[in-house]
């Protein structure tokens, strides 16, 4: 598992110092199903907007 995930999304309520994810859990989803051939094709359910 991960010890560390790192997130440069700035107004993420989870991103901590050094763009350390602070979340204790992270949820990544395809938008193709259970499959995905890249990246682009990924996005974190985790996020929440911090409010900055």
């Amino acid at each position: 598992m991960a010890q560390d995930v790192l997130c440069e999304v700035a107004n993420c309520v989870y991103n901590k110092e050094g763009e350390r994810c602070g979340a204790s859990q992270i949820f990544v989803v395809s938008h193709k199903g259970k499959e995905a051939d890249n990246s682009r094709e990924t996005d974190c359910k985790t996020f929440e907007p911090s409010g900055l």
